[in-house]
């Protein structure tokens, strides 16, 4: 099978859908499939499928643009940079199936109509939400594809009666994520305090501010926040305010946030809703005990052990941050267990079985 995934900041950031994306190409490839990805980063060497370098402006110069009808923030804007270089690059015919988690551009570039032969099929992936394939208004009545992957339970029954749907989850990378020795001199952080881990983009849906007020009423506990964004200056801000000497922002590469979950003692995470969340897969597979809003999606995800609760509510928030401190070392290792049936081994089985019915209809 002939497999094409592209998004635009592919081989270039290390987001949590191009981490995904990265993750599944590699596991059709070792599968047999003959595998191309398209970015606007640079070839690796030692990578098991092709890449093709498409060029795109980087989000961040989009910021203070204004928002329009198709261009509702800077993602994109940065995708509609990214079609001229994918228009020149994509090749109908030399592939049986299609995959982006990109709307409107990239999922219009790769069904736009053929003057010969016929295009492959498109797949569909709810990495950032299931807005696109629900939505009928507006741009949104333009969206297409063959099949859907939902990322989660609640995509898929809202999906299921209109899309050729599957639900398949993210995964994460079993061999680097698991528990393991605390190395806090590495990242500069205490070694007598109560680690408090939020991995987050600094935007306003993560709600990381509340984070740093409610971690401010433990004496004895130390924030770090990984992750940037726009509202950094806000978010350092506010921290300078209320967390004096016990607040720690970093942005990692990605080879060193298994050491980074690994030092902590508790994952907090306050987003109302994800789409899938990496972040509590990463955070169960180390076995941190985790402190987030309670839904039935995270529930899927996470199992009935964790402190969830309505993180309106700081008091809750706190009271059950104090239960956590106190997880015990056979439910961390519990945790452990339960992530691996999120192996991107067990994933990409998954996607390959759905990419080969959809391709096969």
């Amino acid at each position: 099978m002939r497999v094409l995934l592209a998004l635009p900041g592919l081989h270039r950031y290390p987001r949590g859908a191009e981490i995904a994306f990265i993750s599944i190409a590699k596991e059709l490839a070792k599968a047999g499939d003959f595998v191309t990805v398209i970015g606007s980063g640079y070839p690796r060497e030692a990578e098991p499928y092709r890449f093709l370098h498409a060029g795109s402006l980087s989000r961040e110069n989009f910021a203070s643009f204004p928002t329009l009808p198709v261009l509702r923030n800077d993602y994109a804007y940065e995708e509609l940079t990214f079609v001229p270089a994918l228009v020149q690059r994509y090749r109908p015919s030399e592939y049986d199936i299609t995959l982006t988690c990109g709307y409107p551009f990239t999922n219009w570039v790769l069904r736009r109509p053929m003057w010969r032969g016929k295009r492959p099929p498109h797949v569909f992936v709810t990495q950032n939400g299931d807005w696109p394939a629900r939505a009928r208004n507006s741009e949104y009545r333009l969206f297409g594809c063959e099949g859907l992957v939902c990322t989660n339970p609640d995509f898929f029954e809202r999906n299921k009666t209109r899309w050729r749907c599957r639900t398949i989850p993210n995964g994460i990378d079993s061999e680097r994520f698991q528990p393991g020795i605390p190395r806090r001199h590495e990242f500069n952080l205490p070694e007598d305090r109560l680690i408090v881990l939020m991995v987050s983009a600094l935007i306003p849906t993560k709600r990381v501010e509340m984070g740093v007020k409610v971690v401010s009423r433990i004496p004895d506990a130390h924030l770090v926040v990984a992750g940037d964004g726009p509202l950094r200056p806000a978010v350092d801000a506010i921290a300078t305010h209320f967390l004096p000497g016990r607040f720690t922002r970093l942005s990692l590469a990605p080879d060193q946030m298994p050491a980074l979950y690994q030092s902590a003692d508790i994952f907090l995470h306050l987003s109302k809703e994800e789409p899938f969340g990496n972040v509590f897969v990463e955070a169960m597979a180390c076995g941190l005990p985790i402190v987030a809003h309670d839904s039935h999606r995270l529930r899927w995800i996470v199992g009935e052990c964790e402190f969830l609760v309505d993180t309106v509510d700081p008091d809750a928030i706190l009271r059950n941050i104090a239960l956590a401190r106190h997880a015990s070392a056979a439910q961390r290792q519990a945790r452990a267990t339960r992530a691996l049936a999120f192996s991107w081994s067990k994933i990409g089985n998954m996607y390959r079985e759905f990419l080969q019915e959809v391709a096969a209809r």
